[in-house]
């Protein structure tokens, strides 16, 4: 039995010269085909160019080529029609193998698409409209799960979560500290105007009332019906002027001179 190699036969495959000259004067059978596509002669408008496919089969024969035409489409501004053809040599005619509309570099289009609790924002609620939490919501865990928070509430509540009569899920760890950010940095945190000419923080005033659970000691609910935060969540840290230990300070004697008119020294002056 002899180990000797075969010798390659030699490569009988055409030289594709002939379907590239077939296929880029095929003008005239790629636009029939983008006019089939888009309905109407009028949406395809001038040829373009060409562009050369490249063949994903080593082994294919032919050539494909893709021709591409202005899209007249309104709305469309910078599309084109793609067609694409393919031609093996030695038979009479192109293939159609494919018709796409597709965008240029100056194209207009459509903004990314985002969904819907990713482009919903605080305030965008309205009356009537539901918004169902996802089951990913990482501000949200199964009741069973939050001992931080249930520490605190009535015996009864908790067995009633336990043993699943009540709510299903509450707030996370991640839900907590995300509320807590929040509210610090709005209008009834320390860093607000109100809260910077405060003569005390909520912490000390009598009208302030701390919420339950593992956030107590860093929020509450303001009970002064003429304070600016009346009925709102508010930080330990801020304030406003009507805090309880708030107090005028009393002076002894005749009241001050009250300045009537007012007097201007015209002896000097500064440049600008």
């Amino acid at each position: 039995m002899s180990d000797a190699v075969p010798a390659p036969e030699p490569d009988a495959r055409p030289v594709s010269g002939e379907s590239l000259d077939v296929l880029t004067a095929a003008v005239e059978t790629a636009r029939a085909a983008a006019v089939e596509t888009a309905g109407a002669a009028a949406e395809v408008g001038a040829h373009q160019g060409t562009h050369r496919e490249q063949v994903t089969d080593p082994g294919a024969l032919g050539e494909v080529l893709t021709h591409s035409f202005e899209a007249e489409l309104p709305g469309y501004v910078g599309w084109h029609w793609a067609v694409t053809l393919a031609h093996v040599p030695g038979d009479a005619a192109v293939t159609v193998d494919e018709v796409v509309l597709l965008p240029g570099d100056d194209a207009l289009l459509a903004p990314a698409w985002v969904p819907w609790h990713e482009r919903l924002r605080p305030g965008d609620l309205s009356v009537g409209d539901v918004l169902p939490s996802t089951e990913d919501d990482v501000r949200l865990v199964p009741s069973y799960l939050a001992d931080d928070d249930a520490a605190d509430d009535p015996a009864g509540r908790v067995v009633a979560e336990e043993i699943g009569l009540g709510r299903e899920r509450v707030l996370s760890v991640e839900g907590r500290t995300s509320a807590l950010a929040r509210w610090a940095d709005g209008d009834f945190g320390p860093r607000s105007a109100m809260a910077r000419h405060a003569p005390g923080p909520c912490g000390t005033c009598g009208f302030w009332m701390p919420l339950a659970g593992s956030l107590r000691s860093e929020l509450g609910v303001c009970a002064n019906a003429y304070a600016p935060a009346d009925g709102h969540v508010v930080t330990v840290d801020h304030g406003c002027g009507a805090h309880s230990q708030a107090s005028l300070e009393v002076q002894d004697g005749p009241p001050a001179e009250v300045v009537t008119s007012a007097r201007y020294d015209t002896s000097v002056y500064d440049s600008i």
